[in-house]
């Protein structure tokens, strides 16, 4: 492996700082505690101060068992009520949707940068435009949301009014910090929600899954996940997204997509979707590695980080089954906080060029079953 491509994704303040390619796993809860250690490895304050307030949040035990199906609520908006209500999926309940298109949204919005709230409302903003413009319904998943993020998505007049929520709380969040959150269509019905919490992880990663009925019983699966960051040994990545991958065989689905940040710093990454049975959409359409065209990470990093870790191609659409990729893009690019105040401080603190909302660029694709299309013909 090429120092550089060994450097690349260990990039990053969350967590984890620059590790300066350790490629020790550490046994401990985060992975900076066992690099402290290292008489060569001096850890930022920042750093510091995050890691012991994650730590303080650790949940002291869970309902779950690894790499098993948990089931979980999902929530919409009651205006009656002006509250978000849990609502059970149902597998006999609303009738499946004709729909024969639509689209997926994936996001990482930092958690560690400063002014949480400030970056979060212009995300939302800007995801609120591709929804507005998109003729199709768009599943938008978002990763290292803070339980302070889920305030404000639940405060969005275009979410209560389009969409449900996997979550509006940490509850079923490995980590009692940060997780994912999922932001259904409230025209796809839900038939399950659940998620299967990662064996082979120390960075409290999992699996969030969601059931979608389309038409003539057709079940397309939808899976966030935030897959391990750094350098481990053995290696992480590859069990994590076979653990996602596994659900995503389910011979009772359909078709499904997995999407997030993926982490892919290693050369072993950039197998893993046909390790998987699973096509990328961004390669499906015609994309190629090592291509500015493709990369998510780096462009919006602090300058320092970006010069010596270059960008990469973090984040990623994978699917498979009974679905057809018809376009792929990324978003995001320059999205920067309203506040002048906030800018200039993301800018002069954190070394940014610009007061970007996150250091990652999204990914986004529009999918077709072309099965339901068959039948919309036929009616």
């Amino acid at each position: 492996m090429s120092t550089r491509l060994e450097l690349r994704g260990l990039h990053r303040l969350s967590y984890w700082g620059n590790l300066h390619r350790q490629p020790v796993q550490p046994k401990f809860n985060f992975a900076v505690h066992e690099y402290s250690k290292t008489s060569h490895f001096k850890m930022d304050p920042k750093i510091k101060r995050m890691i012991d307030l994650i730590n303080s949040k650790k949940k002291p035990s869970h309902p779950w068992q690894p790499q098993e199906r948990y089931d979980q609520s999902y929530y919409a908006f009651s205006p009656d009520k002006s509250s978000w209500e849990a609502l059970s999926p149902s597998r006999s309940g609303s009738p499946p949707s004709l729909i024969t298109k639509f689209s997926i949204m994936s996001w990482n919005i930092d958690f560690m940068l400063p002014f949480t709230d400030e970056r979060m409302t212009a995300a939302l903003k800007h995801l609120e435009s591709h929804v507005d413009s998109n003729p199709h319904p768009t599943i938008v998943m978002l990763q290292e949301m803070l339980e302070t993020d889920l305030a404000l998505i639940q405060e969005q007049p275009w979410v209560r009014q389009k969409y449900s929520l996997t979550d509006i709380n940490t509850k079923h969040w490995e980590s009692g910090h940060y997780g994912t959150c999922t932001l259904i269509p409230k025209v796809l019905p839900v038939n399950a929600v659940f998620r299967v919490h990662y064996e082979r992880t120390v960075m409290e990663r999992d699996a969030l899954f969601a059931d979608l009925a389309f038409g003539n019983g057709r079940i397309i699966r939808i899976c966030n996940s935030h897959l391990e960051s750094l350098i481990a040994n053995p290696p992480k990545r590859p069990h994590q997204l076979a653990t996602a991958a596994r659900f995503m065989h389910d011979p009772a689905v359909g078709g499904s997509v997995v999407g997030g940040d993926f982490n892919a710093i290693q050369d072993f990454d950039r197998t893993l979707h046909t390790d998987n049975g699973l096509q990328d959409a961004y390669l499906t359409l015609g994309g190629s590695e090592d291509s500015d065209d493709g990369y998510t990470w780096g462009q919006m990093a602090p300058t320092k980080q970006r010069n010596q870790f270059g960008c990469s191609r973090m984040d990623k659409l994978f699917f498979c089954g009974g679905l057809r990729c018809d376009k792929f893009e990324r978003f995001g690019l320059g999205v920067k906080a309203e506040e002048q105040h906030v800018q200039d401080s993301l800018v002069k603190e954190e070394g940014m060029e610009e007061g970007w909302v996150t250091d990652h660029l999204g990914v986004k694709a529009e999918f077709s079953i072309p099965d339901v299309e068959k039948d919309a013909w036929k009616m």
